[in-house]
């Protein structure tokens, strides 16, 4: 028989040392936002060990933007995600009894996990452990801890023969201060103990709170479980913890993809979203960045510099320094670079060369072209084997709308032309250097657009000024 699992975020923070106009859990984090990293945590979790399981995120500070985010970004898992409410921020225990107030579901579950919406770096590895230290021991309930050398701030763990108590840092005396032994904020516990428990928490403490840590007490059927690791527990609370998480999860990230063939020559200035995906034989040099939905195919060479967003790259391809590419797509043996951008809607069939200073827009390149220099494409369709020369422009909008060139195959631009969108040119076409198109060009046609070269002699000397002035 499946087990039934209750997964509760706490959510409702205002994260006011965040300095941020936006909830807590919103807070970006390597192209997320802090509660998805928990949330995905717990679904991988309860995939792995086959759980029947409903989510319940307590929101409260913008619950609205908070609720809006979910729904967007977890479709697929929308069924099975509420949003209990805290309407006041009475500490832990308080928002736990919002969950199970406003989920009708969640006290006929087996057990509640409860996790905190701010700690990105908790993983399933970590919520496994601790439900098999609950399973295997038929405990009531048990607490993730770790050791801190530095305690200050954390709730101090308190073991006796049998179970264990929590004594919050604004409670505990001089002498419980010492103990180094801390807890992570996470729990698993059985639903039937911990609703009981929660019709008796109080609020006399120094912080006049309810705190959940209250639910577990020497005697009881709990248990604390130490984890060697500190940083997956890693609370985010200000801006300063927020760099420590993303350096973090940053040297988790990239350690994954070196042990999976990926050459990293500088992990400290390498930065990979979790969303990335990157095949064997790739090398990044230092400072790229490779955002979003990114994918790199085998034997690609990013160089220094390079920012890559949402970019579709697929085999043998150098991507030269200091190139920046959003929503492109790059097939197999194509050349970007260096100081090359390719925006929006970039499509680069095989053996395509984009040079320095070139961008590239809303635009279809086939195989073979050859855009080598100083040049803007937008809105085109570039036929195979084309070679257009340096200085290059489509000129694409008229002040109110975009306008297409189409260039045919085995064509040949010359060097400072520009093309009067919408324009279209055909196959094996002869175009001379420093023309401006706006007629369609036939294909095997030759067109020249240049005024004739005058040339008045001594004349110089009526528009040289300052400096360059003639002195005769």
């Amino acid at each position: 028989m499946t087990d039934k699992i209750g997964i509760a975020i706490l959510a409702a923070g205002l994260g006011k040392r965040m300095g941020k106009n936006l909830p807590k859990p919103l807070v970006g984090l390597m192209g997320k936002s802090l509660v998805d990293f928990p949330l995905q945590a717990s679904l991988n979790f309860v995939k792995a060990e086959n759980l029947d399981a409903k989510v319940g995120i307590v929101v409260g500070h913008q619950k609205e933007l908070v609720e809006k985010y979910i729904e967007e970004n977890y479709k697929d898992a929308n069924s099975s995600i509420n949003f209990p409410e805290q309407k006041q921020q009475l500490g832990t225990a308080d928002a736990l009894r919002s969950y199970f107030t406003d989920c009708s579901w969640a006290s006929d579950t087996d057990y509640t996990l409860v996790l905190c919406a701010d700690t990105p770096l908790l993983t399933a590895h970590e919520l496994k452990a601790l439900w098999n230290e609950v399973k295997t021991n038929s405990l009531d309930g048990a607490c993730a801890c770790f050791r801190e050398e530095n305690p200050k701030g954390y709730g101090r763990i308190i073991r006796g023969d049998r179970g264990f108590q929590i004594v919050e840092e604004k409670d505990a005396n001089a002498e419980q201060r010492l103990i180094t032994e801390v807890n992570s904020g996470l729990y698993l516990l059985k639903t039937n103990y911990i609703v009981d428990q929660l019709k008796n928490i109080e609020s006399n403490n120094s912080a006049n709170e309810f705190y959940l840590t209250d639910s577990f007490a020497i005697g009881q059927n709990v248990s604390a479980l130490s984890f060697a690791e500190s940083d997956p527990f890693l609370g985010v609370n200000s801006p300063v913890q927020l760099e420590r998480a993303g350096k973090l999860l940053r040297s988790r990230i990239n350690e994954f993809w070196q042990h999976s063939g990926v050459e990293i020559i500088d992990s400290s200035t390498t930065y990979i979203e979790p969303s990335v995906k990157i095949e064997r034989g790739v090398v990044l040099y230092p400072q790229t960045y490779l955002h979003g939905s990114t994918t790199i195919g085998e034997n690609c060479t990013i160089e220094p510099g390079c920012i890559i967003k949402e970019s579709h790259l697929a085999q043998n391809i150098s991507i030269k320094a200091y190139s920046y590419l959003e929503q492109a797509r790059i097939a197999n043996d194509c050349t970007v670079g260096p100081f090359a951008r390719l925006r929006k809607g970039s499509d680069l069939a095989e053996k395509v060369k984009i040079g320095n200073y070139v961008e590239i827009k809303e635009t279809r390149l086939e195989k073979s072209v050859s855009v080598s220099h100083l040049s803007y494409v937008g809105d085109a369709e570039i036929g195979e084997n084309v070679n257009i020369g340096c200085g290059f422009i489509t000129c694409n909008y008229d002040g109110e709308s975009k306008h297409r060139t189409v260039i045919g195959k085995n064509s040949f631009i010359g060097s400072d032309t520009q093309m009067i969108a919408p324009v279209e040119v055909g196959e094996s076409v002869f175009v001379a250097s420093g023309s401006t198109i706006n007629q369609n060009i036939p294909s095997f046609g030759f067109s020249l657009s240049r005024a004739r070269q005058v040339i008045k002699e001594g004349m110089a000397s009526r528009f040289l000024k300052g400096k360059w002035s003639i002195r005769k």
